[in-house]
């Protein structure tokens, strides 16, 4: 793995890379041609077992994670997400060496590359290269590597595969390098222009290589430290452990805590106790007996090395008397307003909300956990009645009386501001007159209907809507500073309210002019 010790392969491969970068110093004697074809017959052997390792280590990671689960099944996504980029850009980089051996052929003596006789650049330096810069092929290139880097990046976004990556990044560094005269010289004009086609032929399936590397040591990584996590603490859980599950006010509370942690694929050859066995655990399922303290107990019968085992355990519980009364509460007030919808929850102790049923006027259920809502219409007060359906089929029941009240009339308001304001007229022109109730226990939007503007030494007018008109207007050309401009009678009416509800009118709002 990345960071980790070498393994003899990865030393060897090592070495070959400084036999690799020395010969690119030299003269490319026939000698040098031979020596770049046998390291790129030693990265293709390379290549092939890497190829064949990692698809033996991914199936064991994908046993894995079908039978252990847990961290293997993350782990194993990863693997495939690299597996996937690596074999895109493998496949890319043997197009590539397919353009490098275009009329090249097979030594039918040795059945191997004519070696010596492949030491042109034709073929790359005409495919990728364009005065001083890149044609479309050239491009690709690039692109393809920029594109493998990203899709490894992407995969490979938990920081414990961060040296993994770093070593990659860095291998496929496509920045400008320094020649030996310190010039900088374009990543691929430095690495493969003019160079016989041997050389960049070897080059291509190092590529390669290092992209196995990295699949190699990701999966690795994968398998080891998804085994290190599954026995790490962190897959454990704190148990509270209580000598019973029922106290009394005052009563001394005793028990434990425990590390708890279950296997869904354990195999119990019995169970003995209050329930049975299911996805590696016992779930509990008796019935509570008479009131009092109460004692659960049994075993887990499992085999380990070939001879039986049993785990015994005992838990307490203590039965309650029967519930009697109900829960009845207003979430916001001890009173409901009329065309509200009002919430509520309803509730009997010790039973379950399906085995709850309450009726009231205007009474909707408006979600699990006891959620109602009382939208309440005429009268003064709203009687709502609860009853309850127990394990053994009794019936409980319990009522409870609510006082019905109106909504409270809301205040004035010039641009959502009430009481005494100043500013310009201009102002007044294109303010809203608006109608709000602050401190309310329910956030209510009114809206304006009709309201009644008063200007000093003129005559009233009435306006439909909520907002000033050409007549107001008028008046307003006549005011003079320090005139105060009353707007009262505000009609409105609740929106999302009761249709027919009636708003008393909001209280005057004065505007004077500056």
């Amino acid at each position: 793995m990345a960071g980790g010790k070498l393994t003899p392969r990865q030393k060897m491969i090592n070495l070959m890379y400084l036999v690799f970068i020395a010969m690119l110093a030299m003269n490319m004697s026939k000698e040098v041609l031979s020596a770049f074809g046998l390291i790129n017959e030693r990265f293709e052997a390379a290549n092939a077992s890497a190829t064949s390792t990692n698809e033996q280590m991914l199936q064991a990671l994908d046993t894995k994670a079908s039978e252990a689960k847990g961290e293997f099944v993350a782990a194993a996504a990863t693997a495939h997400k690299v597996q996937a980029a690596t074999k895109k850009f493998y496949d890319f980089v043997g197009t590539l060496k397919a353009e490098v051996l275009k009329g090249v052929e097979i030594d039918k003596e040795t059945g191997k590359l004519p070696y010596e006789a492949m030491d042109k650049a034709d073929n790359l330096d005409h495919s990728w290269f364009t005065g001083d810069g890149y044609t479309t092929r050239g491009k690709e290139v690039m692109a393809s590597i920029e594109a493998y880097k990203a899709e490894m990046n992407a995969a490979l976004s938990d920081k414990k595969y961060a040296p993994i990556l770093n070593e990659l990044n860095k291998k496929f560094d496509l920045s400008e390098v320094k020649d030996k005269e310190g010039v900088k010289v374009k990543y691929l004009d430095y690495h493969f222009k003019g160079f016989p086609a041997i050389a960049s032929l070897a080059k291509l399936t190092a590529w390669q290589n290092d992209a196995k590397k990295a699949e190699s040591d990701v999966i690795s990584s994968a398998l080891g430290k998804a085994a290190v996590s599954e026995a790490s603490y962190s897959k454990f859980q704190a148990i509270v452990a209580l000598d019973k599950n029922v106290y009394f006010q005052g009563e001394p509370v005793t028990g434990k805590v425990v590390l708890g942690k279950y296997d869904p694929n354990a195999q119990f050859s019995g169970f003995q106790g209050p329930g049975r066995l299911e996805n590696g655990q016992a779930v509990i399922a008796t019935t509570a007996g008479s009131v009092g303290e109460q004692t659960l107990s049994g075993s887990f019968n499992f085999i380990e090395n070939g001879k039986p085992i049993k785990l015994p355990f005992q838990g307490k519980y203590v039965v309650v008397p029967r519930p009697n009364s109900a829960n009845i509460s207003a979430d916001k007030m001890n009173v409901v307003y009329r065309g509200l919808p009002n919430p509520m929850t309803i509730s009997f102790a010790g039973i379950g909300d399906n085995f709850v049923t309450a009726s009231a006027p205007g009474l909707t259920k408006a979600g699990a956990n006891g959620k109602y809502n009382l939208n309440p219409g005429s009268g003064t007060e709203v009687t709502v009645s609860v009853s309850g359906k127990m394990t053994d089929g009794k019936t409980v029941s319990d009522k409870k009386v609510f006082r019905i009240k109106n909504i409270p009339a809301p205040l004035g308001a010039i641009g959502g501001v009430t009481g005494v304001q100043k500013g310009p007229k201009s102002r007044l022109e294109v303010s809203q007159i608006s109608a709000v109730l602050p401190d309310f226990l329910y956030d209510l939007n009114f809206q304006v209907t009709q309201f009644t503007f008063k200007v000093p030494g003129q005559a009233a007018i009435v306006v439909n809507g909520s907002s000033v008109n050409g007549q107001c207007k008028a008046a307003l050309a006549r005011v003079t500073r320090g005139d105060q401009v009353t707007i009262s009678n505000i009609k409105s009416k609740l929106i999302g309210g009761v249709g027919n509800l009636v708003i008393k009118d909001a209280a005057p709002v004065v505007y004077e002019i500056q």
